[in-house]
């Protein structure tokens, strides 16, 4: 059997565990792909409109039915080319006892299992960046050095985008971070109708937020496990407690930027989210444009083949993503600092 060959492949791609990041697990997890080079995608704003009354011997009143916007963008490819060494085989793997116990065909898939799970990791942390742009922001930059800078904007409300600055921030006198918190989960739910009761927030955020008296008072570090979202969980975040019916994380992780080579955390320091399951956050994918991929509307599409001159294996995933938030309103960001 030929396990480079693109059906191989693709069925290798597709029993891979997926990493769950805490974001993109809790808040982003449906998953939608497209037939055509476009994304496609429909976004909420929310509306609070009211039933008409009339009399009952009248004709009843037309009513314009709830609008929506749907927005196409053609996404920007992430395409991972790499060597693979044809000599592995023949090497011990990390992990394997010296001398090596295993066979040279046995060394050769699990080294592919390691690229591919590599390569779709990285597509992943990539999908976690835009994912957390987008809660932030209410949109998404996509650039690259091949690819002109665009910017997708979902149009959230620009009211739930909260840089506080001066006096206002939090640490200083007389500021009340749950009060803040408590005010902008109700706006949230003016804006989208969703219950806002899900904070996120970095390290240097907690800090300022648990120094707090009136929260150190309510703070609940003992719910239970079964009383919480079981939706919003990931690698990244840790369950801090409660207070009331809002759920508190702190979320950590960092990812490697392209252009310096340097960690740079996922949540910028004093970053606070308000947010809900509710945003139905999607990962949606345009299709490969590959004739070998069929052109499909797959998340992920590997194929690999060897150049004769050198001689020399290529494996190659594509994809063509972008994190989508349905209910655009139902979130808000602060810098607390």
């Amino acid at each position: 059997m030929d396990i480079f060959s693109t059906a191989v492949l693709a069925r290798v791609v597709a029993e891979l565990p997926l990493p769950a990041p805490f974001i993109l697990n809790s808040f982003f997890p449906a998953i939608q792909t497209e037939i055509s080079e476009e994304i496609h995608f429909d976004i909420d704003s929310g509306s609070r409109r009211l039933a008409p009354f009339v009399s009952p011997i009248v004709a009843g009143q037309v009513v314009q039915s709830k609008g929506y916007q749907t927005k196409p963008f053609k996404p920007a490819y992430v395409k991972d080319k790499r060597v693979f060494d044809a000599s592995r085989p023949f090497k011990r793997l990390a992990g394997e006892s010296i001398g090596g116990q295993l066979a040279p065909a046995q060394r050769l898939q699990l080294a592919l299992a390691t690229e591919l799970t590599d390569q779709i990791n990285m597509v992943i942390r990539r999908q976690e960046v835009m994912a957390i742009e987008a809660l932030r922001t209410g949109k998404v930059t996509v650039t690259g050095d091949l690819y002109p800078t665009v910017e997708v904007n979902f149009g959230r409300d620009a009211s739930l985008t909260k840089p506080l600055a001066g006096a206002a921030r939090w640490g200083e006198a007389g500021v009340e971070p749950l009060d803040d918190v408590q005010t902008w989960s109700l706006l949230v739910t003016e804006k989208s109708g969703a219950t806002a009761n899900t904070l996120v927030m970095d390290v240097e955020a907690w800090k300022l937020f648990s120094a707090s008296a009136k929260v150190q008072k309510l703070l609940d570090r003992f719910r239970g496990a079964d009383q919480l979202n079981p939706t919003v969980t990931g690698a990244g975040g840790r369950y801090m407690g409660s207070i009331g019916d809002f759920d508190i994380w702190v979320y950590t992780g960092w990812y490697e930027d392209p252009a310096t080579g340097n960690l740079v955390p996922f949540l910028p320091a004093n970053t606070v989210i308000v947010t809900s399951p509710d945003l139905e956050g999607t990962r949606a994918y345009g299709a490969i444009k590959d004739e070998a991929a069929g052109l499909q509307a797959l998340p992920y599409f590997s194929k690999s083949w060897v150049e004769q001159d050198p001689a020399v294996r290529y494996l190659l995933l594509q994809s063509a993503p972008l994190t989508v938030p349905y209910r655009v309103n139902a979130s808000l960001c602060a810098t607390v600092r």
